[in-house]
């Protein structure tokens, strides 16, 4: 037989993997990836099982022990510590010695005679002194000899199972018929704010003087106080030039007064286009202090990525070619039946010149990248092709692995996985419209402990310039803050569209889950310190989610049974159990719920007999808890959730200080 015949062990699972390791999964640098195997011999031989892992650019693997664990699994980890990407397998073989001991020990224990299992030990000592290094092998060597002509049987099976004998063959395995997985898997690695990120998106046109234009410096005012709601990205829409041609007015309506500044999407003018700011906001000087004043601030500012046109975009004159022309000789306007954006025009990726679009698509990234970005939130992806979007990413990611991508593809499933595989490093979701607990919990277990864990990172949005959902506008205040918290707490990532948000605004166009007089068609003058404003509960939440680790990844959050349709109670831990949060949610905005919760105190490492503290972040309330059964009553005009830090065992001499 070829030595491949000869190879017994049979892998036949590797994990996690996507697709069957056609796409990478997902982490972030210092996360560990456990990686699971199965594997299995025929017959009854022993085998061993081993991780091999390495960073893609790297010629030498790393080699990591896997342990057995049940039903011929085996699991081991590593932990990535730098980015870009990393590859993985599995390789196992029969290990005779682990197999000659193991027989040895099953016949002593039968009380069987072994002289002739003692001289095969000694076969394989030689065998493996052979290769050994000279220290090694002597010892070997004299071990053998005890071996085939031993003294004492006793002795010489103590011998044969003693941990120096077995540590000294362990470090020379035999691995000639060795099999290794059929596919090496990939992980890309990201810098930690791909995964932990709190988004704040606003118009900073909007901030200017009364009845004047706001400017990247007027933005800056604004600055310490976004920071001081605990958000540590600035998301700016385009900063491009606008088009006159067809410009839409307010409500998105195409009758325009001089007055209206027209959708920032509809991007280029005969001032310039994706690589040209719109005057009025300011200069590149000024964009730069901008990102660089926000960074002093713990702000990372990120840039919005529409791949479009407004028909007065250079493109059109310039490269016609890269445009779908209709037989009235004018270019196809973007449009959604019966949505109409006229005011934009679709790149035409078929086009005989597909190479020459996509390199100055490419430029425009690293163009903003050399401004200071490394954030972008791609608009409409799913309206490009995928290839188009794979290629792109890998060719920035390549030099530049820190870059993040953020997907806003509010489209159909697959499509918005299959951009999540293909390289976004973020997804806005479908949380936006999952407001039920039925329709809540699917989904949370759907994204996070199915295989779209691996690949997929949401981005939970409650609201968006284009998007304010019905829940929103007929829930009053406390809809507003059962959004935000079960964004801020069920996702690592979440973000809010500005001043809307925090102000609570509810009106909408009639029968629409969009905003009447939508600031995408004019400038609005925001009051952020009307009453009732939300700047003190969503920096509390902001402030929890920074001081609790817990709190910082999606894929560890575990679902917990309440009796309440009208409730959700959820947890979070770190690995180690030294932070446990439990958030429990009346998503009911107007009625106020109650409910029996039940814990899993034995996966909390909690003493089902002893009492522990359950803080309440939100409030200061404490509360003392004893078993898996706890009751909850929430109230949505007080305060309509709970984010409980829980303590394991009272320190009596301070925890019990508010009873007295």
């Amino acid at each position: 037989m070829e030595n491949n015949e000869r190879k017994r062990v049979v892998i036949d699972y590797v994990g996690p993997q996507v697709d069957c390791g056609r796409f990478p999964i997902k982490r972030a640098v210092g996360e560990t990836i456990t990686v699971i195997a199965h594997a299995f011999v025929d017959g009854h031989d022993q085998i061993q099982v081993e991780l091999l892992y390495r960073k893609s650019e790297h010629q030498e693997w790393t080699i990591g022990a896997m342990a057995y664990q049940v039903n011929d699994e085996w699991s081991g980890s590593f932990a990535v510590a730098e980015l870009g990407r990393y590859s993985y397998t599995v390789r196992a073989w029969v290990d005779a010695f682990g197999t000659w001991q193991s027989d040895l020990r099953k016949k002593r224990e039968a009380e069987q005679d072994v002289a002739v299992e003692l001289k095969s030990g000694g076969t394989l000592l030689r065998q493996t002194a052979a290769t050994a290094a000279p220290a090694d092998a002597r010892k070997l060597n004299d071990w053998a000899l005890l071996l085939e002509a031993p003294a004492k049987v006793e002795h010489a099976a103590a011998l044969a199972s003693g941990p120096e004998l077995t540590e000294i063959m362990q470090k020379y395995p035999d691995r000639a018929f060795a099999t290794t997985y059929h596919t090496e898997l990939a992980v890309t690695v990201d810098r930690p704010k791909a995964v932990f990120s709190t988004w704040y998106e606003l118009f900073p046109r909007s901030f200017g003087r009364p009845g004047e234009y706001g400017t990247f410096r007027d933005c800056e005012r604004l600055l310490p106080d976004i920071a001081a709601m605990g958000f540590d990205v600035l998301y700016l829409p385009p900063v491009h030039p606008i088009g006159q041609t067809h410009r839409k007015g307010r409500n998105n309506s195409t009758s325009v007064t001089p007055a209206d500044p027209g959708s920032p999407w509809a991007i280029g003018s005969a001032l310039g286009g994706h690589k040209a700011i719109h005057p009025q906001l300011g200069s590149f000087e000024d964009f730069q202090h901008l990102v660089k004043t926000a960074a002093e601030c713990g702000l990372e500012t990120a840039l919005d990525l529409a791949f479009q046109a407004s028909p007065d975009h250079p493109y059109v004159k310039e490269h016609p070619e890269w445009f779908r022309w209709r037989p009235d000789g004018t270019v196809q306007f973007a449009e959604n039946p019966p949505k109409k954006y006229e005011d934009i025009l679709p790149l035409n990726f078929e086009t005989e010149h597909w190479r020459e679009l996509g390199e100055e698509l490419k430029s425009i990234v690293l163009f903003w990248m050399d401004q200071g970005i490394r954030l972008f939130r791609v608009d409409n992806p799913h309206t490009k092709p995928f290839r188009f979007w794979q290629w792109l990413i890998g060719e920035v990611r390549q030099k530049h692995p820190e870059v993040i991508f953020l997907s806003e593809a509010f489209t159909r499933p697959k499509v918005m996985l299959y951009l999540a595989k293909i390289g976004f490093n973020q997804s806005y979701t479908y949380f936006t419209w999952r407001n039920t607990k039925w329709e809540l919990e699917p989904y949370i277990r759907e994204l996070t402990q199915t295989e779209i864990g691996e690949y997929m990172r949401p981005n939970f949005w409650p609201n968006t310039p284009d998007i304010l959902p019905q829940y929103l506008q007929f829930g009053g205040r406390p809809a507003f803050i059962i959004r935000l918290i079960l964004a801020a707490t069920l996702s690592a990532s979440y973000g809010i569209y500005g001043p809307a948000y925090e102000l609570g605004v509810t009106e909408a166009l009639e029968g629409r889950e969009e905003y009447l007089n939508s600031e995408k068609h004019e400038i609005k003058p925001w009051d952020w310190n009307a009453p009732g404003n939300l700047r003190p509960i969503i920096a509390r939440v902001n402030r929890i989610r920074r001081q609790n680790p817990a709190l910082q990844s999606t894929r560890n959050i575990e679902l917990y049974p309440i009796d309440n349709e009208a409730m959700l109670c959820y947890g979070k831990t770190t690995p180690d159990k030294s932070n446990i949060i439990i958030t429990v949610v009346n998503i009911d905005p107007h009625h106020r719920q109650s409910g029996w919760l039940r814990l899993p105190l034995d996966r909390l490492e909690i003493d089902p007999r002893t009492p522990f503290l359950a803080h309440d972040l939100l409030t200061d309330d404490r509360y003392i808890w004893q078993g898996e059964v706890n009751y909850v009553e929430l109230d949505p005009r007080v305060m309509p959730a709970h984010i409980l830090h829980v303590q394991k065992r009272l320190r009596r001499e301070t925890d019990f200080d508010y009873f007295m």
